[in-house]
């Protein structure tokens, strides 16, 4: 049957080469022959009156024409799926869905074992794989590769989303640092070797940096690293100091002699939240595991529980500038440039 002169199951076929853009690997997630594939394309450049694809080395090159109909074909398929074949309620004790998630190192150590560990309880069956952030999320999205993005809430797109829980920032230090007395100012925090965190090939830096940069500081960094989880063994037997969120250097506290500091720097707090395709919308499957993560993440403790003395020295920065020399009017926007946590 033919749909205005079209096989539908060739859309099926044109998806899967626009996924793996190998003939081979793309008739094998189809459960076709490459011969029976090779036909495909020959039907497909036919009916488009476009080649689509073309061979460089190894790799099918889509053409202009091919990238402009995947985001359609792939919403359109993953509409009849989500509505059409998925018709049946979602029985979290007997479902064996798969869950694509992206989320970052932070997420991982401070928010996610607590999700793994009900669902393993109430949904045995249900398994999850754990992607890091890519540049590419939002395309991912838009094709439905993933189940769910988790990131600050300031970088989800037009995808729908919603908060799970916020955090702020803090200075840590090796425990025997003998430079950090009771108090800690801004001009010790200036003075003092950094850990600093630069994000993807891009080399993004983290809201610490941005901020200092925007006012002009520039700060002795000693060593840049990849994620905030990674700044805890860099300060071990040093006087060198970073800055990460606090759920996270609480965690990492557990096994690592750390000091907590306030930060003198008034930044922002951070909210994390999930996002997921606008396609998955009403999917049973995809609310029940909102459902979980919102859940969990209202039990988690308030960043006022975890470090009370921090609260109030929040509060006290977000009204006052840290030192006369950043009084530069209000906080700005941290989000253009900064890579997710």
């Amino acid at each position: 049957m033919r749909f205005k002169g079209l096989d539908l199951n060739l859309l099926v076929a044109l998806d899967a080469l626009m996924t793996e853009r190998n003939l081979t690997a793309a008739a094998r997630s189809i459960n076709l022959s490459q011969p029976a594939m090779s036909a495909a394309v020959a039907r497909l450049r036919t009916y488009f009156r476009d080649e689509l694809f073309m061979m460089v080395g190894r790799e099918l090159v889509p053409t202009p024409r091919a990238e402009g109909l995947a985001a359609s074909v792939r919403e359109a398929l993953l509409h009849i799926q989500l509505s059409v074949i998925s018709w049946q309620p979602f029985d979290p004790a007997q479902s064996e869905r798969r869950f694509r998630v992206i989320l970052s190192d932070y997420v991982t150590l401070v928010f996610i074992e607590n999700v793994v560990e009900r669902v393993a309880r109430e949904a045995p069956g249900v398994s999850f794989e754990f992607m890091p952030i890519a540049e590419d999320f939002d395309e991912l999205l838009q094709r439905g590769d993933v189940d769910f993005l988790i990131m600050p809430e300031s970088f989800m797109s037009k995808h729908p989303h919603t908060g799970l829980f916020d955090d702020v920032f803090v200075c840590v230090a090796c425990e025997g640092n003998d430079c950090i007395g009771e108090s800690f100012s801004f001009d010790q925090y200036m003075s003092m070797g950094h850990v600093a965190v630069k994000f993807g090939c891009s080399l993004k830096p983290a809201v610490d940096d941005l901020y200092l940069r925007e006012r002009g500081y520039s700060r002795r960094v000693e060593i840049v690293v990849q994620s905030f989880s990674m700044i805890p063994a860099m300060l071990s037997g040093t006087r060198r100091i970073g800055t990460m969120p606090l759920r996270l250097a609480q965690h990492c506290a557990q096994s690592t002699p750390l000091r907590i500091l306030d930060l003198p720097l008034p930044i922002p707090k951070l909210t994390e939240a999930v996002q997921w395709p606008m396609l998955h919308d009403t999917d049973p499957a995809s609310l029940w595991m909102r459902q979980t993560l919102l859940e969990e993440a209202a039990r988690m403790a308030p960043s006022e529980q975890v470090y009370p003395a921090l609260a109030r020295q929040f509060v006290s920065l977000e009204t006052t500038a840290a030192r006369p020399a950043l009084e530069g009017g209000a906080v700005r926007s941290l989000t253009t440039e900064t890579a997710s946590v």
